[in-house]
């Protein structure tokens, strides 16, 4: 079975499931662990997945991260799940953010069991970033982002590599997120832009009022 359909599988299953997951465990179980098991770590060794990872940060002793996938002996990623009814902008992941600091593990991952928003250290060296690179939602699979997801996978994964494409990936999303948001909503500004690239007259109030109606059309018709 190809990934994307094993992914896929997985997905179907959630709606199903998701009745009887009332705690984080039961996310981890029953979805985060099927998860890492397709992108092909074996969660029941220790020296590939380790649960309950600790790593002692400042004053703070003895707190946990959900999962460390190693490679070599070391942490490479760091994964802290909530509940599956969690809402993930308004979770902080604190502790993900401390251990990120702390470890050799260069990729961070924040979950539900559905949502998987993937980290890193773009914007400054050992310092999680606040904005995820990468977005996996199971319930509203796109395949462009399940085949990022494939580059996690532990026959593939090559940290030097994911360097390069998280920085893309992370500001590939961040200007799709603001043209979707001027589309929607659009400013005085860009529908400005546009009318002055069509339109030889004046930018008057009617003219920005058309413009601004056509603008907003276009999330119908792209």
């Amino acid at each position: 079975m190809d990934f994307i359909d094993q992914i896929k599988v997985l997905a179907t299953k959630i709606p199903k499931l998701s009745e009887s997951i009332k705690t984080e465990e039961g996310a981890k179980n029953a979805l985060v662990m099927p998860l890492l098991n397709i992108l092909g770590y074996n969660v029941f060794d220790p020296t590939e997945v380790v649960p309950e990872f600790t790593t002692d940060y400042g004053t703070k002793k003895g707190e946990k991260v959900d999962y460390a996938i190693i490679q070599d002996g070391k942490p490479i990623i760091l994964i802290e799940c909530k509940n599956i009814d969690a809402d993930l902008d308004k979770e902080h992941a604190s502790q993900l953010f401390r251990y990120f600091t702390v470890s050799e593990a260069k990729i961070g991952i924040l979950t539900n069991g559905i949502i998987y928003r993937f980290y890193t250290d773009i914007d400054a060296p050992n310092k999680m970033d606040d904005k995820s690179f990468l977005e996996i939602n199971l319930l509203d699979i796109k395949e462009p982002l399940i085949n990022e997801l494939k580059r996690f996978k532990k026959e593939s994964f090559n940290i030097d590599d994911l360097a390069t494409i998280a920085c893309e990936l992370k500001y590939t999303k961040e200007i799709k997120l603001i043209l979707a948001n001027e589309i929607n909503s659009p400013s005085e500004e860009f529908v400005k832009f546009f009318a002055k690239k069509v339109n030889e007259g004046p930018f008057t109030q009617s003219v920005r009022e058309k413009f601004t109606i056509i603008t907003k059309t276009l999330s119908i018709n792209l």
